[in-house]
């Protein structure tokens, strides 16, 4: 049996419980997990986001996770190129890419060179993309800090 090596990319910014969850699901998918992150570059490029936490700082927190067993800036979009530098076996996503251009892009990609794509429940209730938007609800809605809230913040 050969050594199944797993990779999850994402942003991973605002770190909450789908994250936690990607993360757990893939580990018990594969012998050894290595964990994506989207540099900040890379999500104002892609996403058109800028992240909250800085990527060194998104890098450690996924990596202190005790089911990630590496992790692997990705600072270009191209997918291959962290296969080429990580030699993943399986490649995890959620399922809201499931069926999408994005996913069918992603299947074609990985078929020739024999990755398997394992696809997860994405967590709906909780999202990156939902606690930014909180934010900028509060932020936007008049609700400013101290400068001791500030400073705990």
């Amino acid at each position: 049996m050969s050594l199944r090596i797993g990779y999850a990319a994402g942003g991973y910014d605002l770190f909450h419980v789908g994250h936690l969850n990607i993360l757990r699901r893939a580990k018990s998918h594969c012998d050894v997990l290595v964990a994506g992150v989207v540099s900040d570059e890379m999500l104002r490029e892609v996403k058109g986001v800028d992240p909250v936490v800085p990527t060194e700082e998104r890098a450690e927190i996924v990596r202190s996770v005790r089911f990630v067993d590496d992790v692997y800036i990705e600072r270009v979009p191209d997918k291959m190129d962290a296969w080429r530098n990580v030699g993943f076996t399986h490649f995890f996503k959620g399922d809201d890419w499931r069926g999408t251009e994005k996913g069918r892009r992603l299947e074609e990609q990985f078929a020739p060179v024999g990755v398997t794509i394992i696809y997860f429940p994405y967590t709906v209730h909780t999202s990156s993309t939902r606690l930014r938007r909180s934010l900028e609800i509060l932020n936007g809605g008049g609700l400013a800090m101290s400068s001791t809230q500030a400073s705990y913040a």
